[in-house]
């Protein structure tokens, strides 16, 4: 069986996907493949379930939950992976996966690539990473602490993938093919000043000066607004150097 968090939670197998209707169940199970083959206790269990408001009735209402859980899991081949071990429960992976692990797994390869300088297949592990995501992690506002701290996390190493393979394919001389991806990423991440650096950049290349220099005067403008602040050394550095005309404005790669 395969987990997969990065986006709605569903179980899949080989022919078929399948979900957790309820969504307190749901909560209880991504709790635990959070924190694979470790035990959770069940004191905290009902905590990232229910909260403050958890009912007299929580214990009982957690077993009922493994429970239906295990029954869910079940294979042939290896029973339920939902394991009970003082003080609460274990989910063993063992062959199965978890697609966040894959995205790591990636992530990490193509940051070593980074390192290396071989941008090509950096570019290729962060596209393949990026491309197991489909939607926030479990797809809604967690209701579990545990699982809400590890999406944000998450969404932090996501970021951190589509900007450094924007930036290895900058290396690769691929400016003008990221243009269209920058321009919605500026919009999206307002106060994430890299994607503004590499827009210019890229637009500096392409020869479209003019519009280099108005994405900077936009990021400017929201910083400002926003935070009071006036724009990063580095994106300031990209502004001169455009100014001056230099036409060896180009960026460092950032060790992953």
């Amino acid at each position: 069986m395969r987990y997969e968090i990065l986006g709605p939670l569903r179980l899949a197998t080989e022919n078929d996907y399948s979900f957790v209707r309820a969504p307190k169940t749901e909560t209880l199970l991504a709790t635990l493949l959070v924190r694979p083959n470790e035990v959770v206790s069940a004191h905290q269990l009902i905590d990232e379930v229910w909260g403050a408001s958890a009912p007299r009735s929580a214990s009982a209402g957690i077993h009922v939950m493994v429970s239906n859980l295990r029954k869910l899991l079940r294979s042939e081949r290896r029973g339920s992976p939902i394991v009970t071990r003082a003080p609460g429960y274990l989910l063993e992976l063992g062959a199965d996966t978890l697609d966040a692990h894959e995205f790591l797994a990636l992530a990490s390869r193509g940051h070593v690539h980074v390192r290396r300088g071989q941008y090509a297949e950096a570019v290729t592990c962060f596209g393949s990473a990026l491309a197991l995501w489909r939607g926030p992690v479990l797809g809604h506002p967690p209701a579990s602490p545990m699982v809400a701290w590890y999406g944000t996390w998450l969404a932090e190493q996501r970021l951190n993938c589509v900007e450094t393979g924007l930036e290895s394919e900058l290396l690769l001389g691929r400016h003008r093919q990221v243009i269209a991806r920058l321009y919605p990423l500026v919009a999206e991440y307002p106060l994430h000043e890299p994607f503004y650096r590499h827009l210019m950049v890229a637009l500096y290349r392409s020869e479209r000066v003019a519009d280099a220099l108005d994405v900077y005067r936009l990021a400017r403008l929201r910083l400002r607004d926003e935070l009071g602040l006036e724009p990063c050394r580095a994106l300031q550095d990209v502004h001169r150097a455009i100014l001056a005309g230099d036409h060896h404005v180009d960026m460092a790669p950032v060790p992953g």
